[in-house]
């Protein structure tokens, strides 16, 4: 057994043993859960995927006269104003109001220009009161001027997710990229093996005020995010569904470039590819058990994204070593799979975050509270008592 403590101070002295799960998988093989426990002291973990459920609170500071900001465009992306004077928050996926531009650029966009020191037009209206007559504003902001830029994530990094075909008779275009018609290919979007939460899949580690790697800086768990389930099935003790997430926070003005990047799915919109790394404390040998999975050991759900419905049907379960070896078979035929998500920035991600705790500069934190691992299951959406199909 070691604590969190412990191991803190063994990075002070530059003793920790740092590892990547890739690294730990071998590791645990060779010689055992409970001598890795003995040896290693973190693992880090790393995804580089689009989470569209992402977004961040920015001030803008106070105009003369100042404005009660009502309704606020950011390159012509609408945020939300409902807040205060001149905070506002902007989504991930929230469309460009420009009809030259559409969706192919939104809100994803204005976070990633910001992060890359662009200067984005600011344009807002107001109903104008006593203590904030202005009623209209244009400008131009970048990260350097604005008082505050906090990347709020509701959702990020889920715990596993289905990949998708189409077994329609026309493609289809979805968050899961282009789906070609009759099974033609299968996408999907996960580490695997490296993926946070696939480390510790009973949050033994993880939850309110762990800090992480986000987008090239520190961050902080700030809880369950949203549809959080923990009513699942499971294979080797990781879910074959989606699962757990996590809430996440992070200063933007201390974000990297490289580890965030807006883009556009064809005919839905844009998303935000976010890298996230979480270290696991190996405190003992349960826990270096769980970090050594490997993709082979985790189960994913081809689903079909043809059937527009919530619980969409299952063709087959496979695992991340066949999706990532480029082709899986669909009813006797080879179909090509193609990831969402980069597993290269993902290693990349892994250990630069080893790098960081190897070096002194990365402490971990004790969570306040660990993500729930049970009791917990989204709801389907009612209207009236009656299930919204």
């Amino acid at each position: 057994m070691k604590t969190i403590e412990e191991i803190n101070q063994r990075i002070k002295d530059g003793d920790a043993v740092v590892v990547t799960a890739t690294e730990m998988t071998q590791i645990v093989r060779e010689n055992g859960a409970e001598k890795a426990a003995e040896d290693i002291d973190v693992v880090t973990t790393g995804t580089f995927g689009a989470m569209c459920s992402s977004g961040a609170f920015l001030n803008f500071g106070h105009t003369d006269p100042p404005i009660k900001m009502t309704k606020t465009f950011l390159n012509g992306v609408e945020s939300y104003s409902g807040l205060a004077a001149v905070d506002t928050y902007i989504g991930a996926t929230q469309p460009s109001r420009n009809p030259d531009v559409g969706i192919e650029y939104g809100g994803a966009h204005v976070i990633e220009d910001l992060i890359n020191g662009k200067d984005v037009e600011l344009v807002a209206d107001s109903y104008g009161t006593d203590c904030y007559p202005l009623t209209e504003v244009k400008t131009q902001v970048n990260l350097e001027n604005l008082n505050d830029a906090v990347m709020i994530n509701p959702r990020n990094s889920y715990q596993n997710y289905a990949a998708a075909v189409n077994s329609t008779d026309e493609p289809i275009y979805t968050y899961m990229g282009t789906l070609l018609p009759n099974m033609g290919n299968v996408s999907f979007s996960s580490a695997g093996g490296l993926s946070p939460l696939l480390n510790d899949p009973y949050f033994q580690t993880i939850g309110l005020g762990t800090k992480i790697f986000l987008c090239g800086a520190e961050g902080y768990v700030i809880g369950e995010g949203t549809q959080h389930s923990t009513e699942v099935k499971r294979e080797n003790g990781v879910p074959v569904d989606g699962a757990g997430t996590m809430m996440l926070k992070g200063d933007m003005k201390q974000m990297d470039h490289e580890f965030i990047r807006g883009a556009t799915m064809p005919k839905y919109g844009s998303t935000l590819f976010v890298g996230v790394g979480v270290p696991i404390p190996v405190l003992n040998s349960d826990i270096a058990k769980r970090t050594a999975i490997a993709d082979e050991d985790i189960t994913c759900r081809v689903t079909d994204y043809g059937v527009a419905r919530r619980s969409k049907p299952t063709i087959l379960e496979t695992n991340y070593q066949e999706l990532r070896s480029g082709s899986i078979e669909i009813n006797g035929v080879e179909v090509e799979t193609s990831p969402l998500s980069s597993y290269k920035k993902a290693v990349k991600i892994a250990k630069e975050l080893q790098s960081w705790i190897e070096n002194g500069k990365f402490l971990l934190t004790s969570p306040v509270n660990l993500l729930a691992h049970e009791g917990y299951s989204p709801n389907p959406l009612k209207l009236g008592g009656k299930l919204l199909l």
